[in-house]
């Protein structure tokens, strides 16, 4: 996949759109009527269940405690406020208990290095949804070289995926009338230049590919119909995203066509001046990106080319016009090995700054074009411990990086570095607890087919062996995602201050490695996933930091799919699972919202690959006659990602065989299952008061058993 759909599809950028219309319930599956989203009855259902949950978990002083805690995170105006620099400004959306929704807001450089910088407020969503009567949430702005007095800003509707685009004047703050206009919809507008646009979006019946993501990409002039936009690139039907985009680094202005067939496979196009396309003929499974006279393509298959073979998580760099000629001599600007993988790589004006994971802990450095090849360095300043992010502050002016830098008990900070130089720390975020009482580990667990799996280990110092402790395994393994230490004050409150041990495993399917990492437990080898998940649980009983009973296990999305299993394949390891926006009905998942587009990770269930498929869908592996730990669902009406309806099925089927389920679904909130801070904090603090009162026996947090969905 390209670094530009990589990009819009994690970032949440590209949507999801309205539920698929959906099929009556079947005999084999009584709880499809769940999946009507917005029905009368199933809305009832959710609000009943709901009930019940803030009757038996939040009505206590103990959890209205925990909330306002987390909500005080949420809120405080001490956080680090991340900024982007467009022109002479740098941006920044803020949310704090004055602003839910939030406000778009810049400063300059002097200002920002101040510890109360003065702020120039652009856009305000709260004032804006008043306004309105909306309930906008913040999807991004794109605003124009050079002079950046247009901006393109995305706003969805609840915190949903399907967003709509709107034209802004950054002179009058105001939206420009008549300007460019994209209804609700998934997709997006990109600026070619001032008066021109690519837009890719819902054009009607026949425009969108069965994962729901646009299949035609138009270039739209202003002042003219949608309706008439010129065809730049269409898509076949089972293509997962089409796109478009303008690289206006000056000098090297061009256009390309991203034609994303899945997740790490693709097609990109250079657009000619004629309109025709140009394949940039790598593979598809490289992910390709195109800055000033480079070409890079990270590796994520072994490729044999010009008489040489390049191994798989490799990144190699060479001239764009040359590769685009026929040439085919590369640069191994990196290759991995048995413990390292690449993280990322940021292009600053002069150099290329590499950050490694090596048995994931982060590893800068830098490399520099010449006349004489690639020049390697290490890079100044960077801290030995935890994690590290790099990132340009402006690619095409400066050598100057934003360097963030946490792990678990360490509040992050932000400097900015110019490359060669000690970096000079401009914020700092509070400590939110007391992280002096803790200790961080790393173990490694051995999983089922002997594979070594890493984990990290936050425990108090004084913690006593005894296998008694209220501990939480929080995990992911999917879409090559990397699990690295990041510091969360709701999390150091609500768990750790209370003597909570806290793990995450770097399990098989994630990134950790690289592409070997999530390779091995695509498909057929999903379960290599779950057996390294369940291998860390006892390794923790093995060192006696937990004992079932104690042991509590959380994730979402694809966590939610691997929490769901641990539920239903490893009942006896576990004393209560949360199951946050999840993946459970794994046959019908392809037909629900953005399903279609996961099948390169899952398997397609419509065809022989349900023989292995069905071994990890944990609707399907319920067995109601079974003993399984207690359970609390989460998800959000608003997701148009997952769909609600796995969430729903899977707590009504469980009630109704008499198990202890917890069910709570926020009305609002899109896939992140919050829209604003007071909904992000009520659902944090009930997953972690339903934990801490299954895996403590502490009943004060709210009802100590008995399940709640009865």
């Amino acid at each position: 996949m390209s670094r530009f759909a990589q990009a819009c599809l994690f970032a949440g950028l590209i949507a999801a759109g309205a539920a698929h219309a959906q099929e009556p319930a079947v005999a084999d599956d009584p709880y499809q009527w769940l999946e009507d989203v917005t029905g009368d009855k199933p809305l009832a259902w959710v609000r009943a269940q709901n009930a019940k949950t803030d009757a038996a978990l939040a009505s206590t002083p103990q959890f209205k405690a925990m909330e306002a805690g987390i909500r005080e995170v949420l809120d405080s105006d001490a956080k680090i406020p991340g900024v982007q620099k467009i022109g002479e400004w740098y941006y920044n959306f803020w949310k704090d208990k004055n602003h839910e929704r939030g406000i778009w807001r810049r400063t300059t450089l002097e200002e920002y290095r101040k510890p109360q910088p003065a702020w120039e407020t652009i856009i305000d969503l709260d004032a804006l949804n008043k306004a309105e009567g909306e309930n906008w949430v913040w999807h991004g702005a794109d605003c124009l070289r050079p002079d950046y007095s247009r901006c393109l800003v995305a706003l969805s509707r609840g915190g949903a995926d399907a967003d709509v685009t709107r034209e802004f004047d950054m002179a009058s703050k105001s939206w420009v009338e008549g300007g460019f206009f994209r209804p609700e919809a998934k997709g997006a507008l990109g600026w070619i230049d001032r008066d021109t646009v690519y837009v890719y979006t819902d054009f009607g019946a026949g425009t969108m590919t069965q994962s729901g993501y646009p299949r035609v990409v138009k270039r739209w002039k202003r002042g003219t119909p949608l309706a008439s936009a010129q065809v730049v690139y269409e898509g076949k039907a089972d293509d997962m995203y089409i796109a478009a985009y303008h690289d206006d680094t000056p000098g090297f202005r061009r256009d390309f066509v991203s034609r994303t067939l899945a997740f790490y496979n693709d097609e990109v196009y250079l657009v000619g001046k004629d309109g025709a396309l140009a394949k940039v003929d790598a593979p598809n499974s490289a992910n390709k990106g195109v800055k000033r006279q480079w070409l890079t393509l990270e590796l994520r298959e072994p490729w044999t080319v010009g008489g040489r073979t390049y191994k798989a998580g490799s990144l190699l760099a060479t001239n764009f016009d040359d590769f685009m000629a026929g040439k085919r001599a590369f640069d191994v600007l990196f290759e991995p090995t048995d413990s390292t993988s690449l993280a990322s790589f940021s292009w600053t004006r002069s150099h290329l700054v590499l950050n490694v994971l090596d048995d994931v802990k982060n590893r800068l450095s830098v490399l520099t074009p010449s006349a004489n090849g690639w020049k390697r360095s290490e890079f100044t300043g960077a801290p030995a411990f935890g994690t590290l992010g790099v990132s340009a502050v402006d690619d095409d002016e400066s050598d100057a990086v934003w360097l963030t830098a946490t792990d678990y008990l360490t509040p992050s900070t932000l400097s900015l570095a110019e490359v060669g130089s000690q970096p000079e720390q401009l914020k700092a975020m509070p400590s939110f607890f007391d992280g002096s009482n803790d200790a961080i580990e790393q173990h490694f667990a051995t999983s089922k087919d002997g594979t070594r799996v890493p984990y990290f280990l936050v425990r108090p110092k004084g913690l006593k062996a005894d296998g008694n402790n209220p501990t939480l395994l929080y995990g992911y393994g999917g879409f090559e995602i990397s699990l690295t230490p990041g510091y969360s004050g709701g999390l150091g409150r609500s768990w750790l201050d209370r003597g909570g041990v806290y793990v995450v495993a770097n399990i098989r399917g994630g990134g950790e490695y690289g592409p070997r990492w999530h390779q091995a437990a695509l498909k057929a080898n999903r379960h290599k996933a779950y057996e390294d998940f369940a291998a860390v649980a006892q390794d923790l009983f093995k060192r006696n930091i937990t004992s079932p009973q104690h042991l509590g296990v959380q994730g979402g999305s694809n966590g939610g799919l691997l929490t769901g299993n641990m539920l239903t394949q490893y009942p006896e390891l576990f004393g209560a699972v949360v199951v946050q926006v999840p993946l459970l009905d794994m046959k019908r998942y392809n037909k629900l919202l953005a399903g279609a587009s996961w099948m390169a990770e899952y398997g397609n269930p419509d065809t022989a690959d349900w023989e292995f498929i069905q071994t990890f869908s944990p609707y399907h592996l319920f067995d109601p006659g079974k003993a399984y730990p207690p359970v609390i669902f989460t998800t959000s009406t608003r997701d148009d990602r997952v769909h609600p309806g796995h969430a729903r099925k899977m707590a009504a089927k469980m009630i109704e065989a008499g198990k202890d389920v917890t069910y709570y679904e926020n009305i609002e909130g899109g896939h992140g299952g919050a829209a604003n801070n007071a909904q992000a904090a009520h659902m944090a603090a009930l997953a972690y008061s339903f934990l801490w009162q299954r895996l403590s026996g502490d009943a004060q947090d709210g009802k100590a058993s008995g399940a709640v969905g009865k």
